[in-house]
């Protein structure tokens, strides 16, 4: 398998210019799966804090630079939907939010939403003791003792250092939406019709958004907290001119992405 990635075959999600230079930096195995941005795009291309491979692993071996709470020290750790990125000698945070055409954007956040996560449930199942483990959307697990309260398609808060349930959202008709992927990434609005489609086909939504009413299919929302809503009206993170690039990362295919 190649450890080389260029551009123009980069995932959508992934907040990069794509005709500036042939090749940037390869996502390592972690949560999000092929989705995930690897945390030098984040730190090089759209914040700014690094200018390469070699300063963004000076600056991450401080233990300043926290996903979800824990300390990170790779630069190709995967960063994906709903994680919390914390700058803890800045007193910056952010919050991974899809933004249009699918793309991943940060919103600042204060201090205190920092404290916890959002993850949408994509699966349950009984494990060793009677409990039930509810995987949620970037891998990770949570266990509860009573699943008979959470669905798959639900969103939950999980807290960052104890990684306890502090909130539940379920979905449903009237729940409070983001559409993640599609033609209508990023927006909000709240559920006005759920159609279950027979056979094999995708469960469509319809969601009553602020500016107009859309349709997508079911797997494109998740169930989100009025806090999001608040947070999305804060102004995102501003992406990189072209000229932000990181300099010589073409040669970079010998040394930005090996």
């Amino acid at each position: 398998m190649t450890r080389h990635q260029k551009r123009l075959s980069a995932p959508n999600a992934w907040p990069v210019e794509r005709k500036t230079q042939t090749f940037t930096v390869k996502a390592g195995a972690g949560p999000h799966g092929e989705a995930g941005v690897p945390l030098l795009v984040i730190l090089r291309d759209v914040l700014g804090y690094a200018d390469s491979r070699k300063e963004a692993r000076y600056a991450l071996n401080q233990g300043t630079v926290l996903i979800n709470g824990d300390a990170v020290s790779d630069e190709e750790r995967p960063v994906g939907m709903f994680d919390i990125l914390a700058f803890t000698e800045r007193e910056e945070y952010y919050r991974v939010f899809p933004d249009e055409g699918g793309r991943l954007a940060l919103t600042p956040i204060d201090a205190g939403a920092a404290g916890s996560r959002l993850g949408k449930i994509v699966s349950k199942q009984e494990v060793a003791g009677g409990a039930t483990q509810l995987t949620l959307h970037d891998g990770s697990n949570v266990r509860v003792d009573d699943a008979s309260e959470y669905s798959t398609k639900d969103s939950l808060v999980v807290g960052n250092e104890d990684k306890e349930i502090v909130a539940h959202f379920p979905y449903e008709e009237g729940a409070l939406v983001t559409a993640v992927d599609g033609s209508h990434s990023g927006e909000i609005g709240t559920v006005e019709e759920i159609t279950v489609t027979a056979g094999s086909g995708d469960n469509t939504v319809i969601v009553d958004g602020s500016d107009a009413t859309f349709e997508t299919i079911e797997d494109y929302v998740v169930v989100i907290d009025e806090n999001f809503v608040e947070d999305d009206e804060a102004e995102s993170a501003d992406e990189p001119d072209e000229s932000d690039d990181v300099e010589d990362d073409e040669a970079d295919a010998g040394g930005d992405d090996e």
